[in-house]
């Protein structure tokens, strides 16, 4: 055990990310570093478990050394990925017996290859920057492995990447922070992005996320639920581990707020937003559990052989605190559910921390629902798989649940898809125009690579003429040939201050630019504020892009980080004049790297 500064904890944990600037905070607290250390899993240890009653606990799979994340096909072949081995195994029951048959089988290997997901008889395989597909054969080995992507944010502390599908066909792929806390300078680390199946489309679903692990869609609500790891060095019981409902668009605190609305003590966020401002766009946790835990893989009870009374529940792996004194997590555990939101927390399989707490036989990573029913938990530390099953006499058959609903994540992503571009909404009705010109492209122009996100991916220059009266100025850069998203959005900038009529190339890309002091920028369909330049497929005809300028009679009451139909409502009845400057682009060969 070690005590350490929060000084220098802080410092080795934030990095040089971003400068801090004073706010008066002061903050003070003990700093524990407690790993306890691991023993065999012995019969006698793995008995000796504890889990509700008529509940067993037993050995599906041994020796199988870092086993992290688990997924069973539809036929019940059981899938498990090993980072530090950097591959996945496959584990067949042909039997019934509750034991892997044989040894394991090597089907795939990739460096840190960790995050797995099942569609389609096809396996999904992600690393920390790279997310693969396989054709699963019948007799569960894998075909060649396709890349879909190459390149998923750097990792820093959080690599190991999760994924798995919603009931919309999307695939959901959790990107963790690179740090303790700290501004990111990519928008997609600490986010929950949302693919397509072939790749090819990718958007930011929810930020504010420090390493979301474990998530899973409600079977009744067809909702998005998730565990969040809490930021460590702020003391034995800070921060709490975060159950949260993520939903499109929504920002969940990290790095500058967490918890209910409490405030991280050191950060300080860009543009000059204050953390009661951060902290008033955040959705706070929905239920909170022991700080360090560390919950790992997520998935609901549905169609597990388990009392009616656990169907709407959920269960979540947690991994173990090294940062906490007595040391938490080690442990399965219930997530309580009632009409559909989560309520509470509690332990379900305890008893890897073995010598009062001293010493620990497993540290739970993955989790998943075998095809009888049961629940297979993986050990990385001793490279155990355990089932947890249910022998009493009141339990289910277990088998596939009913798919949960897509319309809940259906209807958030169609929430502004196949409207009107901006300029021929309702909201921008104007009796004036405005002249927009650009030094940068020519109108109705080619845009050159350096706009675009095939390149450095800066904001062209825009000009326009000055309109008598206007006391703000907004922008909103749309794509009407984007698909599947239609209007796709670009860019999102308003309370740019009336006597301003142009913008530099290369505007800062984030929610509040400090200089002219006080223009915000909003989400784009991408997900994040600040411009993001063209990315039409390859090999399609050039892509319009509408560059959109409106004069506005006030500044608008709009926060930071809205999306184009917050402003334009705001913009509604306040709009002097309007005008616009197209540009095209079109990728006719996939750039060389």
């Amino acid at each position: 055990m070690k005590r350490a500064s929060l000084a220098a904890a802080l410092c080795l944990a934030f990095g040089a990310a971003s400068a801090q600037q004073g706010d008066g905070t002061k903050f003070s607290t003990n700093i524990n570093v407690w790993k306890p250390n691991k023993v065999e899993a012995t019969p006698e240890r793995i008995k000796a478990l504890k889990a509700p009653p008529g509940f067993t606990v037993s050995a599906f799979a041994t020796g199988l050394k870092n086993t992290r994340i688990i997924a069973v096909a539809p036929n019940g072949d059981v899938y498990v990925s090993r980072r530090d081995q950097g591959d996945v195994l496959l584990l067949r029951d042909a039997n019934g017996d509750g034991r892997a048959d044989g040894p394991a089988i090597t089907v795939a290997n990739r460096a840190g290859a960790h995050g797995l997901a099942i569609r389609d008889n096809k396996l999904y395989l992600v690393t920390a920057k790279e997310l693969f597909v396989a054709d699963m054969k019948s007799d569960g080995r894998l075909g060649e492995l396709q890349m879909l992507i190459g390149d998923l944010p750097d990792a820093g502390q959080h690599a190991n990447r999760t994924m798995a599908f919603g009931p919309d066909g999307m695939l959901y792929l959790s990107v963790g922070s690179t740090c303790n806390a700290c501004n990111e300078s990519n928008v997609e680390n600490a986010t929950m992005l949302r693919i397509s199946p072939d790749g090819k489309s990718r958007t930011i679903f929810a930020s504010g996320l420090r390493n979301t692990i474990g998530f899973a869609w409600h079977p009744t609500t067809g909702e998005l639920w998730g565990f969040d790891h809490g930021i460590d060095f702020l003391g034995d019981d800070v921060q709490p581990e975060e159950v949260n409902k993520i939903e499109l668009g929504k920002q969940y605190g990290w790095p500058h707020v967490y918890g209910k609305g409490d405030i991280y003590p050191q950060s300080t966020p860009q543009g000059e937003i204050s953390k009661e401002e951060w902290k008033a766009r955040s959705t706070p946790m929905v239920v909170g559990y022991t700080a360090h835990a560390a919950p790992m893989q997520w998935v609901f009870a549905a169609g597990s052989a388990f009392p009616a009374e656990y169907q709407g529940d959920a269960f979540v792996t947690m991994r173990g605190s090294w940062n906490r004194v007595p040391a938490s997590g080690y442990e399965i555990v219930r997530v309580r559910f009632e009409n559909g939101q989560a309520k509470s927390v509690e332990p379900f399989v305890t008893g890897f921390l073995t010598d009062g707490g001293k010493t620990h036989i497993a540290r739970p990573v993955g989790l998943a629902m075998a095809k009888d029913g049961s629940l297979l938990m993986a050990d990385d530390a001793n490279g155990v798989i355990y089932r947890v099953a249910y022998t009493g006499n009141s339990g289910g058959k277990g088998g596939t649940p009913a798919k949960a609903p897509a319309g809940p994540m259906e209807e958030q992503a169609n929430k502004g898809n196949n409207v009107p571009l901006a300029n021929k909404r309702a909201e921008t009705e104007a009796k004036g125009s405005l002249s927009v010109t650009s030094s940068s492209f020519a109108a109705n122009g080619m845009m050159d690579d350096r706009y675009t996100e095939y390149a450095d991916g800066v904001s062209p220059a825009l000009s326009w003429k000055a309109v008598a009266g206007a006391k703000s100025y907004a922008v909103i850069m749309e794509d009407p040939d984007a698909k599947p998203v239609t209007p796709f959005v670009h860019w999102v900038m308003w309370n740019i201050p009336g006597n301003i009529t142009s913008v530099p190339e290369g505007v800062q890309e984030q929610a509040r630019l400090s200089d002219p002091d006080g223009v915000l920028q909003g989400r784009t369909t991408r997900g994040a504020p600040g411009y993001y330049g063209p990315k039409p497929p390859v090999g399609e005809a050039a892509h319009r892009y509408h560059f959109q300028v409106y004069a506005l009679d006030k500044m608008l009451d709009v926060p930071f980080g809205a999306d184009r139909d917050q402003v334009l409502q705001a913009m509604r009845g306040h709009v002097l004049a309007k005008g616009e400057i197209v540009g095209k682009y079109g990728q006719k060969q996939q750039p060389q790297k």
